[in-house]
Order: C-alpha cells, then sequence, then structure tokens
C-alpha cells in the first residue's frame, strides 16, 4: 500500500512539499514563486488533470488557498525528452526486505537535474513496481557496481543504521597511474571540505575526517589496479584521494580539474566500480556478501 496519494506513474513516485511560512493570495502565486523555472501555464495543466494534490488527494486549484504547513503532492515533469543512457542495471539478490544492484556508469541513482526515467531508482520502481522502494545508501553517478534499495519500510531504518554506524565493509577498484615508492597496503587521510564549485571537494589543512586503505591488484602497463577500502563515506573521497596522491582515476572529469561540463562520452566512462558490500546482517545476524559482475 503507497503512502502517496497520488498513484506511481510510470515509475515516478509523486513528489511533495510542505508549504513553509508565507503569505500568498493562492495556490498558484505560491507555485509560480517557488518553482520559476516552471511556467504558470505548466502548473495549470497540472492542476486541471488533477495531478497536483493534498494529503487526503483532494485536488488543489489555481485559486486553492494557500496554507501554511499543508502537504501538496505533484508529478516532477522535465521540458526536454531524456537522453537514454544505453547501459542496464542487474539485480544481484532480492528478499523480503532488500534489493541489490549492479549500476552501470552514467546511470544516476535518483531523479534531480535533467534526469527521471533514467535514474536508477525509477527504472527499478518500474520493474519491480514498488514505489516505496528507497537506496539505503548512493554511488556517484559515473561510479559502477553494488548498491542497496530498500522495500521494507518497516526494516528500512535498521539496515540505514548499518551504514551511519560504519559497519559496513565497502570495497571498490578503480583503474589510475602507477604509485611509486610506496609500501601496500597503506591508508591515506585527510581533512575534506566542500570544494569553489558545488559539485567538488577539496583538502585542507586539519584534523584528518576521511580515511582509505589502498592495496594493489595487479598492473596493467603504466595503470595499476587498485583495491580500495573506504573507511568513511565522503563525497568523491577515493577520487579526491587518489588525485591528491598524483594518481587521478582514469577518465575523472572532476579530480584533479573539473571540466567544462557536457555531453557524456559513454566510451570512456569512469574507471572506478563499488566491487563488493560486506555486512553482518542486523535482523538475522548471518554475514552478507554482495560483489559486482562488473569489470573495468
Amino acid at each position: 500500500m503507497s503512502r502517496y496519494p497520488l498513484p506511481m506513474r510510470d515509475g515516478v513516485a509523486p513528489s511533495y512539499l510542505y508549504l513553509p511560512e508565507g503569505d500568498w493570495p493562492d495556490m498558484i502565486s505560491f507555485l509560480v514563486e517557488r518553482f520559476p523555472d516552471v511556467p504558470e501555464a505548466a502548473w495549470r495543466d497540472r492542476m486541471a488533470r488533477r495531478e497536483v494534490v493534498d494529503g487526503d488527494g483532494q485536488p488543489l486549484q489555481p485559486s486553492s488557498r494557500f496554507k501554511r504547513g499543508l502537504r501538496i503532492f505533484y508529478y516532477r515533469e522535465l521540458d526536454a525528452p531524456e537522453t537514454p543512457i544505453p547501459f542496464k542495471e542487474e539485480i544481484l539478490h532480492m528478499d523480503e526486505h532488500l534489493v541489490v544492484v549492479d549500476k552501470p556508469h552514467f546511470l544516476p541513482m535518483t531523479p534531480g537535474g535533467r534526469f527521471l526515467h533514467e535514474t536508477l531508482l525509477v527504472r527499478l520502481k518500474k520493474t519491480l513496481g514498488e514505489a516505496d522502494l528507497t537506496p539505503i545508501h548512493r554511488l556517484d553517478r559515473e561510479t559502477a557496481g553494488v548498491v542497496i534499495f530498500s522495500r521494507n519500510a518497516a526494516s528500512r531504518g535498521t539496515y540505514q543504521s548499518m551504514f551511519q554506524k560504519r559497519v559496513i565493509v565497502k570495497e571498490y577498484e578503480a583503474l589510475a597511474p602507477r604509485l611509486v615508492d610506496v609500501q601496500y597496503p597503506f591508508t591515506y587521510r585527510s581533512r575534506m571540505v566542500d570544494g569553489d564549485k558545488f559539485f567538488i571537494m577539496k583538502e585542507e589543512a586539519g584534523e584528518p575526517n576521511s580515511e582509505t586503505l589502498i592495496e594493489v591488484i595487479e598492473q596493467r602497463g603504466e595503470l595499476t589496479l587498485y583495491r580500495l577500502f573506504p573507511h568513511t563515506g565522503r563525497k568523491h573521497q577515493l577520487r579526491l584521494h587518489l588525485s591528491s596522491l598524483g594518481i587521478p582515476i582514469v577518465n575523472d572529469a572532476f579530480y584533479p580539474v573539473a571540466l567544462p561540463c557536457k555531453q557524456d562520452d559513454v566510451s570512456q566512462p569512469l574507471q572506478l566500480l563499488a566491487r563488493a558490500i560486506s555486512f553482518i546482517d542486523p535482523l538475522s545476524g548471518e554475514w552478507r556478501e554482495f560483489r559486482s559482475r562488473r569489470s573495468l
């Protein structure tokens, strides 16, 4: 039973928001100001289709009274057609509580920006028909590999707490230049903070807040295939750590220099793979391990 007053539509669950403090004469005035990129005519069309509703499922009209704290639901729509992402996810495991997926490169986890239907979450909802499916953790759009979703709201918090408590063993692989004069395995630590651009991170002096164990799997000519164990989960941690060591991951468009935004070159994926996730199941007490079937 969905918790939403609007049904899932083509894999897309409705978005929602709580009306904030403020004084708007009616609902359409608020929506136009809150979402300046969405034309007023588009909101009026959605309302005419009865696709903007309150928490009880009652359709809202342009003239409906603005009421602070009211929860409203609507479907997110894109102005332009999405470019199909030509790679498919693979479901590795599914049980009463979890769906474990092998994510391809280039596929975003969740809707945002120019991505809606071409996201892992919407694809899975469409495939499984489960509106309440929720990712327990995230992978960058550019990164491939194992990621876990919750399909049971009652146990979701229990599994999410594993990541918060850092009792998950996460194993990655990365292809990058060879790092010489280092005794493997070794641990790299640094203090990571938000970068000058909103989408990247940087390092600064101070108490380390990020830690990665680095091992070598094999040499591939001038490149090395590394095994990485992040002991913390900072945004872009592995990408920044290897870049800071002078060995940026092959095909990384963000580190060490963020390149201008351009169309994806699907022939050159970031050479970073979430190879495996392992943990003691908090419900059964059993050791569980899920491994990607992809390779770099």
